[in-house]
């Protein structure tokens, strides 16, 4: 019970004193608002949006989620407060968990944004709400989780934004989201399935198109193999450098 008051007590702190601090607003609100505009305006038909709001929705958390953990993981960790963090009673897994959790609900939210918008201009009655939010779900860990390691390699805050952007950056054309992987050259492919937003947008495809490259369950098989490896290698690289 202890652990998880502890736990409440980290997720509510960091949300109420980062969540809102002007790099995740710009990162992380506006930028997925600004794009989610650029993309529908540009439409021309409601087949249109469709066909780009599975894209859309994966960078909205993509960015949205590493934002986060590039503030609160790597602020922290320079102003020393993380080191009393692990004080705390509660193991280092479940602390990380807490420092996550709240980037994950910002990544779900963010997601909303792309949807919202959509259904003021097409019928959305007819998609597969089930497979959506668990695609969102997966999507919103895998990211947070990249972004945890990335924040656990840099000492600074703009050292994890300008790192997140090196893997960011080319997930918007490699990953499936506006350009079909079949279309991509072959010696390309290869990377393309190397990375997590691939299979997350692939299971959003078929929710909202009914288009899919690979079998759903391969998909979510797959996110949760990323989301897991990633997790395991941020914690081991913070016992490695942070603490030991």
């Amino acid at each position: 019970m202890t652990a998880w008051v502890a736990f409440w007590n980290i997720l509510k702190k960091d949300m109420k004193n980062y969540y809102l601090k002007p790099p995740n607003i710009s990162w992380g609100i506006v930028f997925p608002v600004a794009w989610t505009l650029m993309f529908f305006l540009k439409s021309q038909t409601q087949m249109d949006i469709k066909e780009l709001l599975p894209g859309v929705m994966s960078l909205s958390i993509l960015f949205g989620t590493t934002s986060m953990l590039a503030v609160t993981i790597t602020f922290e960790r320079k102003a020393r407060s993380f080191d009393r963090l692990l004080l705390a009673p509660i193991s280092l897994n479940l602390l990380m968990l807490a420092k996550t959790t709240g980037a994950i609900v910002f990544g779900i939210v963010n997601s909303l944004i792309p949807v919202l918008f959509a259904s003021f201009v097409t019928n959305l009655s007819n998609i597969k709400w089930g497979l959506i939010a668990g695609s969102v779900f997966f999507i919103s860990v895998t990211s947070t989780f990249l972004g945890l390691f990335i924040a656990v390699s840099v000492k600074e805050v703009f050292e994890a934004q300008t790192f997140s952007n090196f893997f960011r950056f080319p997930m918007i054309f490699l990953c499936g989201l506006f350009i079909p992987l079949t279309t991509l050259p072959i010696y390309i492919r290869p990377l393309s399935f190397m990375l997590p937003l691939t299979y997350g947008a692939d299971i959003l495809k078929y929710a909202i198109n009914g288009k899919a490259l690979m079998p759903i369950w391969l998909n979510f098989l797959v996110l949760f193999g990323f989301a897991s490896a990633l997790f395991i290698i941020s914690v081991k690289n913070i016992k490695v450098k942070w603490i030991y």
